[in-house]
């Protein structure tokens, strides 16, 4: 018997009160799909619902053109971070899939899976990146290889310049999603 040489990897998710998430998902097929201000801007306001519909705080972020890191808490005892993913994910594919089909066909075929269903995809299929944080040395590390993702890549030199990342909310500039400065555990 032949083994199925296709294995879907598997994220396994572990919602514990108290526990910080370190989240990171992907663009289908490692595209950069988040580099218009269009697909960015869908992602922003995603993240700014689902962090009301399922009362967590962002406290780091970077939007990359072919990924996201989101640092996350939820403030309830029982949460799903599966659903929380869900809600920030799906509304940005609609939107954008919704967009292509209306105002730029063309733009559909880097969204094509090749397969019936689904025919377009935005995001890598999977469950991304899911990482459960409980030491405080660790969301310090965490915060900062987030922001350094933009520098490391060359994109910018600092990680201040870099527009959609909450490293100039840590430092006190306007930004495009406001973190949640007032539950960070630490001073």
């Amino acid at each position: 018997m032949e083994r199925n040489r296709h294995h879907r990897k598997r994220c396994r998710r572990y919602d514990i009160a108290g526990h910080a998430h370190e989240l990171t998902f992907s663009c289908y097929g490692g595209r950069a799909f988040l580099k218009g201000e269009r697909a960015l801007g869908y992602l922003v306001q995603a993240v700014q619902e689902g962090r009301m519909q399922h009362n967590f705080s962002v406290w780091a972020y970077v939007f990359m053109p072919e990924h996201v890191h989101l640092l996350i808490c939820p403030n309830s005892e029982e949460y799903s971070i599966s659903k929380i993913l869900q809600r920030i994910k799906q509304p940005v594919g609609r939107k954008v899939i919704g967009y292509c089909r209306r105002y730029r066909p063309t733009g559909l075929k880097w969204l094509e899976t090749g397969q019936n269903n689904p025919t377009y995809r935005f995001w890598q299929d999977g469950g991304g990146y899911d990482r459960n944080i409980s030491k405080d040395e660790t969301l310090i590390k965490i915060v900062k290889y987030i922001h350094e993702n933009p520098v490391r890549r060359g994109l910018v030199s600092k990680t201040v310049d870099y527009r959609w990342s909450s490293a100039r909310a840590w430092e006190g500039m306007e930004t495009e999603l406001a973190i949640d400065s007032r539950t960070w555990p630490l001073d």
